[in-house]
């Protein structure tokens, strides 16, 4: 079996932690792990397979010889090096809404549109939808075979932890906070999140 060069784009972050821990779980066959994130995270190292990996700063340069990009860094960090990465050989798998409505860009969920992922080949990137929307549609589509479904209507309530560390963070903070009669500081989102739900998302 081959091994992969794969990088993991935003790999201090929530995403990226947990995409290090599912390639270690899934036995996926890396045969070389690239940890970037931004200069923040310089000096940093995080553990792979009983190992301690660096996190090397994220560049332009950052690509080279690398296969597989996973990409979850935010959707401004995405647009920016997911093309690079792309035109420097690596398949892009991109879990941010930077490429989810561009319609040369497959948008996979391999559950139920597979034979979609080949399509990369236009631009050497894979969108993959919201965390919702992927549950959702694994669901329905053996009704969707079947009966062929005309419309749905949904409603969703987003994890904070889908917008990163800061934003959890955030919600332990204000959640402290409020419980000893103190003010809340609001910085992630633009309104209160502890003991809240705000009208705001992501593509």
């Amino acid at each position: 079996m081959k091994n992969y060069h794969v990088a993991v784009v935003g790999a201090t972050g929530a995403v990226g932690n947990e995409m290090i821990r599912i390639l270690e779980e899934r036995r996926f066959p890396v045969g070389k792990l690239t940890l970037l994130a931004s200069e923040r995270s310089l000096g940093k190292e995080l553990s792979f397979r009983g190992k301690p990996l660096p996190v090397e700063v994220l560049t332009e340069n950052s690509f080279p010889g690398i296969e597989i990009g996973l990409f979850s860094a935010g959707g401004s960090i995405s647009e920016k090096f997911a093309p690079i990465a792309a035109r420097a050989g690596c398949v892009v798998i991109d879990n941010t809404s930077a490429f989810r409505m561009v319609p040369e860009i497959p948008l996979v969920v391999p559950e139920v549109n597979p034979e979609a992922i080949a399509l990369y080949k236009n631009r050497g990137i894979i969108a993959n939808p919201n965390c919702s929307t992927i549950q959702m549609v694994v669901a329905l589509k053996p009704i969707h075979d079947a009966v062929r479904i005309k419309r749905i209507v949904v409603s969703t309530y987003q994890a904070v932890s889908g917008t990163g560390k800061k934003a959890i963070e955030e919600l332990s903070l204000q959640t402290r906070a409020l419980l000893n009669a103190q003010e809340p500081e609001i910085k992630v989102y633009p309104h209160r999140i502890a003991f809240n739900c705000l009208p705001h998302i992501d593509i």
